[in-house]
Parts: C-alpha cells; sequence; structure tokens
C-alpha cells in the first residue's frame, strides 16, 4: 500500500504541476477547492483504473486485426491478432506475462505456417488468354529467342520443342515461366 499512495502523491503533484501551468497560460482562474476537488478525482480515477491480462490481449489482438485494414499485410497481421486473442482466452490460467508472450509468439508461427501450407498458391505466370507477339529474332527449336510483348523485349522459346520460328513472326503468348514467355507460332 505504501508505494501506492507514493505514486498517487506523484502523480497529483504531477497533474498539479500540468493543470497550475495551462492555468497560468490560459488567464483562467479556478477556485483552489475546485483545483484541489479536480485533482483528486482525477488521481482516483488513473489509480482505480486496471486492466486485466485477458483484456490487453484482447485488445491487443483486435488491434493487429484491424491493421489489416490499413496495411496489407498479406495476412500476416490477423493471424498474430487471432493468436493474441486465443491467449486472451488462456490468460487466466496462465498468470506469468512472459509465458503469455511466449504462447503468442508460437501460435503466432504455427498459425502462420499452417496458413501458408492451406493458402492456395497463386499462379503469377498465368496469361489471361493467348495474346499476340511478334518474334525479334530466331527462336531455334528447344532454345530461347527475343519477342516483342506489350511494348517490350522478352526472352522467349517455344512451346513444341521440334519447332523453330521465324524472325519477325506473330506468335500467341500461352505462358511464362519466370521471365521466359511461353509461345506458340501463328502458322503450325
Amino acid at each position: 500500500m505504501l508505494t501506492i499512495k507514493v505514486q498517487a502523491m506523484n502523480i497529483n503533484m504531477l497533474l498539479d504541476d500540468l493543470f497550475m501551468t495551462l492555468v497560468a497560460t490560459s488567464n483562467y482562474s479556478l477556485p483552489t477547492t475546485e483545483y484541489h476537488s479536480l485533482m483528486g478525482l482525477i488521481a482516483t480515477v488513473a489509480l482505480s483504473f486496471t486492466i486485466s491480462p485477458s483484456l490487453l490481449w484482447l485488445l491487443f489482438g483486435a488491434g493487429l486485426c484491424l491493421v489489416e485494414f490499413v496495411l496489407p499485410t498479406a495476412y500476416t497481421a490477423v493471424i498474430m491478432g487471432v493468436a493474441a486473442i486465443i491467449v486472451a482466452l488462456v490468460a487466466p490460467l496462465m498468470p506469468s506475462p512472459i509465458l503469455q508472450v511466449i504462447l503468442w509468439l508460437l501460435l503466432s508461427v504455427a498459425l502462420l505456417l499452417l496458413f501458408r501450407r492451406l493458402a492456395p498458391k497463386r499462379k503469377t505466370s498465368a496469361i489471361r488468354d493467348a495474346v499476340e507477339a511478334q518474334t525479334i529474332s530466331e527462336i531455334l527449336p528447344g532454345q530461347t529467342g527475343r519477342v516483342l510483348y506489350e511494348g517490350n523485349s522478352w526472352r522467349a522459346r517455344c512451346s513444341d520443342e521440334t519447332k523453330a520460328i521465324a524472325p519477325n513472326e506473330k506468335v500467341y503468348v500461352i505462358g511464362r515461366e519466370g521471365t521466359t514467355l511461353i509461345v506458340l507460332p501463328d502458322k503450325l
């Protein structure tokens, strides 16, 4: 109880100094009795406000979930928020804050790995439809050449490894492997 009284006195002195500075700069006078009752009320509210670990974890988890709306993090913030909400449910059974943080970290990593494994893989190499392009250089069988596609020069190879494609020939882009386009000649 002694530490609470000392902290209350420190808070009260800090609030006194802050409030006196505000009153002095605003040319507003406040009767002494109202001032002390206001400071006492503020100090009482500040000291009586406590937050349970479960509520803290719940607010932290909700905050992380809301971060996803502002900063898209590929669901990482949501997964960490869900882990914090799970820790909020377990916090009454686990009084140690260090164990709660360790549990949150382990749950975050486990849920993140599980989500990454179960999430469908995105194909970044998919081309919408067969799109026209034009060869810049000859594409020899089984080798790569250059094509002009969407205004840029791309490395390309023929999907049929036995065919050669001459320069300045119209081709269709049917896929992509990294930075190499997969093409089919106009005339099969």
